[in-house]
């Protein structure tokens, strides 16, 4: 499984970032894994995950982020007695 890619973009957005800024993109990044992992676990036991995109937010000064939501797949299964 690979760790989340960071992109390096054009300026302004590519100069050094401060501490926060490296911070928080870690914390996103730690997040991702422990995603990644919960959705392969969630494939294993039968269900089909998709995210997608529900909302973009924008800090008015370049940057922007997307807000996923999972869409979850199970088959249907025969009711137990």
């Amino acid at each position: 499984m690979r760790s989340a890619d960071i992109i390096n973009m054009a300026e302004p957005f590519n100069g050094p970032k401060n501490h926060d800024v490296d911070a928080a993109i870690r914390k996103v990044a730690d997040t991702l894994h422990r995603l990644n992992l919960q959705i392969h676990q969630a494939v294993e036991a039968g269900a089909s995950i998709e995210l997608m995109r529900a909302h973009r937010v924008h800090n008015g000064r370049g940057q922007w982020g997307d807000q996923m939501v999972p869409i979850v797949r199970v088959p249907d299964t025969p009711a137990k007695e």
